[in-house]
């Protein structure tokens, strides 16, 4: 139903996120009351909001865009729409009568058929550093066997599926660092074939989460990607590399936007425990951090060496340091936790693999 898209100003942001979250499109369609179109919001719209002003409250009237693309249905003409579609790099256009009442909605993948919308391509060698010497702990029994890069995913690795994700913005440099059963991760590489360059970087122990950083500085000539090994983050890498160099930032964390809602009452108190409230089953929408990031080479001078190292620990120290570090949010759909086997199959699910 083409109304699922429908949205309303005086709906809050985090509504609308919500409901980017439900729905496959990109895009949410703003109408007034009688259901004429007025505007139109992205996951861009919002991601802009919040980088903006630092924060997720707000409502729909604050953020989105009063100068949609549309069409009216009867101009419908393939040439214009593919004109629209490919010159404008849009995945929905908003089909409405004379009188600007949405009528349906044309999307990339109805239009083009299975074919994706064209990546931006990052022009230059920027490597992407995969950590995947970790144990897996939260993947016991699996891992005991395997380590956790090597979890299949469809007919793929989880590494894999990660490499290819990076693979679409024109990246074709991969470092991995290997300790945990490395050498099968190693080997299944090596009876593969590629086309992309892969080294290998091996921890003689185990550093965290960017102590193993330190062992590839030599191999670092500019900005590069991090990225755990058991996550998928769905987010436009030429765009969020191109926010990292505007900024200037040592570090960017692509952060996910999280809603979570208590399944019980909480209590709240006053001083000598009397209770002022309960609030039933409340909701939080707050980012979390996902594991993938954005670092200047000059953040590596700042991790020692061969010593246990976390990711934390290295904002932490830019931050004290009064060195830039940012956060490029995403939508909660666009981040998918494949370390965890409570959290595994809603992956498959949302990768569309089962």
């Amino acid at each position: 139903m083409y109304k699922d898209i429908f949205i309303k100003p005086e709906n809050t942001i985090t509504e609308a996120l919500k409901k980017l979250d439900r729905t496959s499109e990109k895009v949410l369609l703003v109408t007034n009351e009688k259901d004429e179109l007025i505007g139109a919001l992205t996951d861009g719209d919002i991601r802009r909001y919040i980088l903006r002003t630092g924060k997720i409250e707000g409502f729909v009237k604050d953020v989105y865009n009063p100068n949609p693309i549309f069409i009216y249905e009867d101009e419908i003409d393939e040439t214009r729409i593919k004109e629209i579609m490919v010159g404008k790099k849009i995945e929905l256009i908003p089909v409405l009568d004379r009188k600007k009442h949405v009528k349906t909605f044309i999307t990339w993948t109805s239009f083009f058929g299975k074919k994706e919308i064209p990546y931006e391509k990052i022009d230059e060698d920027i490597p992407v550093v995969i950590m995947a010497g970790g144990k897996g702990t939260r993947m016991r029994p699996f891992t005991e066997v395997l380590p956790k890069p090597l979890i299949p995913v469809g007919n793929k690795t989880a590494v894999e599926y990660i490499i290819d994700q990076f693979k679409k913005f024109g990246i074709r440099r991969f470092i991995l660092t290997l300790n945990y059963k490395g050498e099968l991760i190693e080997a299944y590489f090596n009876g593969i074939e590629k086309d992309y360059s892969i080294d290998f970087v091996w921890e003689d122990d185990f550093y965290g989460t960017a102590g193993s950083l330190k062992l590839i500085q030599d191999r670092i000539n500019s900005d590069f990607i991090v990225s755990n090994c058991d996550i998928i983050v769905r987010a436009n890498m030429k765009k969020v590399l191109d926010f990292h160099r505007k900024n200037r930032a040592y570090l960017t964390s692509i952060t996910s936007i999280q809603h979570y809602k208590i399944p019980y009452g909480v209590v709240n108190l006053t001083d000598g425990g009397k209770i002022d409230h309960i609030e039933e089953k409340p909701e939080y929408t707050f980012p979390i951090n996902t594991g993938v990031y954005v670092l200047n080479k000059k953040a590596l001078d700042y991790i020692p060496e061969k010593s246990f190292y976390d990711m934390p620990q290295l904002i932490d120290d830019l931050i004290k340091d009064k060195k830039d570090v940012y956060a490029y949010p995403v939508n909660e759909s666009d981040y998918i936790d494949l370390g965890q086997w409570d959290e595994y199959r809603k992956a498959l699910e949302k990768l569309v693999i089962v």
